[in-house]
């Protein structure tokens, strides 16, 4: 009995301190959410055509996305590591060569938006009216992947030391300008212009430089832990691209799977695609900030406690943290499930795409318990330096299931639009059953203790 209240008051100990740390990662991730729902409903406004030029756009416009996260993660790794160390130096230095190595890496896609954005679109299959609109986006969201970049790295390595507010407060004022210019541009309010879909991307586009100036501002100053020095360490250097290297190539390939995904979508119509857009929008605007919270607060969490010499309280954290996800996210997902027509309703007034579109969201409902207890354990590994499993994890759950099965059950079972459910939904049922063998099993507290004896944080 003794125990067992032992456990239960750590237990509480570690959702306290996740929830203080997750909660302004939350409130940021609303407003961010809200920003890419506004986006859809403004769209939705339009047509269905330009529910599915702005979705596929969105594809394409991942790719910047991924590398973010994926600098990010190494970011946050190192950072909260070295912070529960209170090793500042390789800390700072951690922090300014992710903002270097992302800046540089998001100059490519300022030209893949210009000259590629329609015919990117349009080889997806799309028709010439959805690929004209969808390139137009592209292009003028592409033009500020630097900045994206920057913003989202930024944002990680304020988080590794604790400061989960600064990126909240940052993120929040950015995305409402997001949310208010969509608006405006889009719809022609206050007498601006009409702009329709290109109104859109230029909100979006003004806000990502916004945000990863101001971060930037933060770090370099006085106020929060962190500053921006000059770069020497090249341990440094191949640790971010070690620890960045799976989680760049498994959004990279997540996103490339999407692509064969959405042509699967649209071999069963455009309002089918428009509809997958409107059931995932959904399902990431009520359960998406709490799920990216517990991810990032779990990085954190462990990465301190691993670099405070604590492995056995890391493993008991992620295995506790992942329970709040689960009794949280899981239980918004029966809600969702359960009333998806309310719900969908809200983004189309087309009766076929709200047909699909309910079925959709009752996937993702369904997937949720199964999705955010891999996304916890995939942030808890994050911490430790490990981003190889989670991305076996994902990116075999995706080509097995959310294309491969979908794709039998569209053209051979002839399932249609329930056959690429039930593929979403197995897809979480993998992930999770990798990532939680990994996090079992794996070596990956003494990974983290091999990085930290390597660039030196224990004598710092």
């Amino acid at each position: 009995m003794e125990a067992d209240r032992s456990v239960r008051a750590r237990v509480i100990a570690t959702w306290k301190q996740v929830l203080g740390l997750a909660w302004p990662i939350m409130a940021e991730q609303t407003t961010r959410t809200l920003m890419r729902t506004v986006d859809i409903v403004v769209t939705g406004l339009f047509s269905p055509a330009a529910i599915a030029a702005i979705g596929l756009a969105d594809l394409y416009a991942r790719l910047p996305l991924r590398i973010g996260l994926g600098l990010g993660g190494g970011a946050i790794a190192l950072s909260s590591q070295d912070t529960g160390t209170g090793a500042t130096a390789t800390r700072d230095e951690a922090i300014t060569q992710s903002l270097l190595l992302g800046a540089l890496a998001g100059i490519p896609f300022i030209a893949f938006g210009f000259l590629l954005g329609e015919p990117a679109i349009a080889i997806l299959g799309a028709e010439s009216e959805v690929a004209r609109m969808g390139g137009l986006y592209l292009g003028t969201v592409m033009a500020t992947a630097p900045a994206r970049h920057v913003g989202l790295i930024a944002a990680r390595s304020l988080q590794g030391t604790g400061d989960t507010r600064s990126p909240m407060y940052v993120n929040v004022v950015s995305n409402l300008l997001n949310v208010a210019g969509s608006v405006v541009l889009g719809l022609g309010y206050f007498g601006f212009p009409e702009l329709e879909i290109v109104g859109v991307g230029i909100a979006t586009a003004v806000a990502n430089v916004f945000t990863a100036v101001v971060l930037v501002v933060v770090i370099a100053g006085p106020w929060r832990q962190g500053s921006l020095v000059r770069p020497t360490d090249p341990v440094i250097t191949k640790q971010l691209l070690v620890v960045s290297a799976p989680r760049i190539a498994e959004g990279g390939m997540a996103t490339a799977l999407d692509f064969p995904f959405n042509s699967i979508l649209l071999l069963l119509g455009t309002e089918v695609n428009a509809a997958y857009q409107v059931g995932r929008r959904l399902y990431q605007q009520i359960t998406g900030p709490l799920s990216r919270g517990y991810n990032v607060a779990a990085s954190v969490v462990i990465g301190q406690q691993l670099g405070e010499g604590d492995p056995e309280e890391a493993r008991f954290s992620g295995w506790a943290i992942a329970g709040l996800g689960l009794v949280t996210v899981g239980l918004i997902g029966v809600v969702l499930a359960g009333f998806a027509y309310r719900f969908v309703d809200i983004f189309t007034d087309d009766a076929e795409t709200i047909e699909y579109a309910a079925t959709f969201a009752r996937a993702y409902g369904i997937g949720a318990p199964f999705l955010v207890t891999y996304i916890v354990l995939a942030g808890a590994l994050q911490g430790a330096g490990d981003t190889i499993t989670p991305m076996v994890a994902r990116i075999s759950g995706l080509v097995i299931f959310y294309v491969g099965f979908s794709y039998a059950a569209v053209t051979s079972l002839e399932w249609g639009v329930t056959g690429i459910a039930v593929g979403i939904v197995l897809n979480f049922v993998w992930a999770l059953a990798v990532v939680a063998a990994g996090f079992r099993y794996g070596g990956w507290a003494e990974k983290a203790a091999r990085m930290m004896d390597e660039r030196g944080t224990a004598t710092d």
